[in-house]
């Protein structure tokens, strides 16, 4: 038979492939997961945490680590963690951690403080302190300069840096019972407030930092008077007693006023810092310029108590000037005592007219020319009373027709302008007189009835009767002897009256 070989498709052949083994176990998948979801906290909490800051306080009281909140307009913007003593040994340098996204606000000007129950003048704050304890308060910088070391404020700022309106300077050679918070006065609203105060470098003056708002701060311009307000304002004239005052806080704890003179054009709101002069009281903020000032030296042998620096000049019940210096001396040569006093007149300034004056271009040999007539007419000066009650002296210019004649010595500086005594002086010579004239009464008194003592026997009912003559008169004449000696020491006493001093 032939072979027969049929053909068969062909198969495909099959090789026998390893079992793939996966090397990481199901069991691990969970502890993978679990430390993922770890570091993603982690890193989630990191990136949430805000920076961390150091803050110097003077004390750590009333603060806790990790309790003491850090707020901002009820807001918490951090916690102080700890605290440690500073190399100085007198400072608490606290570390905080802030908020997340603070950074912004952790600037150079950004300000820290402790909020606690406080009182100045008359405002209380801090008062909810009382229940949720202390805190720190802060104040948001302007600064682009970041920050993260800050040395905490003594006290809150007393002006918040968003307020509107503007600061200004005040110099004054005394602060008086002004201090931070001293409200600020325009036609009696409240304005403002002190800032700061300091005194300058030269020593001679403090300044005074304060704020006006707005929209107050547009009427402060160039020609603008401050003056102290504090207290009451008293006067007494012709119309009655008049009591002035701003208002029940500036009694207690003082204030400042001001006001713009009234002009024919508007001057522009005055720069942010400008400096003004602070003045004593409104008479004097608004006191005219000076216009053309002499200074003359006036020398009195006389009493000079109750004339003080200050003391005005009048002709005929006008001021046209006041006293500038008093400087009594001792004549040793001549043992003679008088009392130089230096005043400053300046009558234009107080707006008196001078009518049918010479004229020329020679200012100063025209008032020369003007004061040597006046004097030759009698021009002279004097110190006269200015109130029974308090005593108080002023110089007045006043004619005496029947004076010694009298001139002016240009060459001297300053010039000297003849006195007159006043008569107050002149009673208390009169009155001198008669003490010394009754003492001498009492004298020959005594000797006659020592003379009459030698005439009459002891024991004699006329001799009873001289010897209490004798006392009474003793008694009185003691009494004339104390008299004197009081008014010798105490003049005024006899226009015045006595006062509390009965030595």
């Amino acid at each position: 038979m032939p072979d027969h070989n049929p053909s068969f498709p062909q198969v495909p052949e099959s090789k026998i492939v390893p079992k793939k083994r996966t090397r990481l176990s199901l069991v691990w998948i969970i502890p993978m997961v679990a430390a993922a979801a770890g570091v993603w906290i982690a890193v989630t909490k990191i990136l949430n945490e805000g920076p961390g800051i150091t803050i110097v306080f003077q004390s750590a009281e009333g603060l806790e680590a990790g309790k003491t909140k850090i707020r901002y307009n009820g807001l918490d913007l951090g916690t102080l963690t700890t605290f440690r003593l500073a190399e100085d040994r007198h400072n608490v340098i606290a570390t905080a951690k802030m908020a997340h996204r603070t950074e912004p606000f952790l600037v150079k000007d950004t300000k820290f403080w402790v909020v606690k129950p406080r009182l100045s003048g008359l405002s209380i704050s801090g008062l909810g302190t009382l229940i949720s304890g202390d805190y720190i308060g802060v104040e948001l910088g302007q600064s682009q300069e970041s920050e993260r070391h800050f040395i905490a404020l003594e006290s809150p700022p007393p002006i918040a840096t968003d307020t509107p309106g503007r600061f200004f300077m005040l110099k004054t050679p005394v602060l008086g019972s002004l201090g931070e918070g001293t409200p600020i006065y325009f036609r009696r609203l409240q304005a403002g407030q002190v800032a700061s105060y300091d005194l300058d470098q030269s020593g001679q003056f403090l300044n005074v930092k304060i704020f006006v708002r707005a929209p107050y701060d547009q009427y402060v311009n160039s020609d603008t008077r401050f003056w102290q307000a504090s207290g009451i304002d008293l006067s007494l004239s012709a119309s009655g007693l008049r009591v002035q005052t701003e208002s029940v806080m500036s009694i207690l704890v003082g204030g400042i006023a001001f006001e713009t003179p009234a002009t024919d054009s508007a001057k522009p709101p005055a720069d942010a810092g400008t400096t003004f002069t602070l003045f004593n009281d409104r008479a004097a903020a608004f006191r005219p310029p000076p216009l053309d000032p002499q200074t003359y030296l006036l020398v009195f042998k006389q009493s000079v108590r109750g004339l003080t620096v200050g003391a005005p000049v009048e002709i005929g019940g006008i001021a046209i000037g006041e006293v500038t210096r008093i400087s009594p001396q001792l004549d040793a040569g001549t043992m003679e005592f008088t009392v130089p006093v230096t005043v400053s007149v300046d009558p234009l300034r107080y707006g008196v007219k001078f009518l049918n004056a010479p004229t020329g271009p020679d200012l100063v040999a025209i008032r020369k020319k003007v004061m040597d007539s006046l004097v030759s007419h009698g021009l002279r000066a004097q110190l006269k009373m200015g109130s029974l009650i308090s005593g108080s002296l002023y110089v007045s210019l006043a004619f005496f027709p029947n004076a010694p004649p009298a001139s002016f010595d240009w060459s001297q500086n300053p010039v000297q302008m003849p006195t007159e005594s006043d008569n107050i002086q002149a009673i208390e010579d009169s009155v001198a007189s008669l003490l010394k004239n009754l003492d001498l009464t009492v004298t020959n008194a005594d000797k006659l009835v020592g003379n009459a003592n030698q005439l009459i026997g002891p024991n004699s009912e006329l001799d009873m009767e001289l010897n209490s003559l004798l006392l009474q008169g003793n008694d009185a004449a003691r009494s004339i002897r104390l008299l004197a000696d009081y008014l010798e020491r105490h003049p005024e006493a006899l226009i015045r009256g006595k006062t509390g001093d009965s030595q």
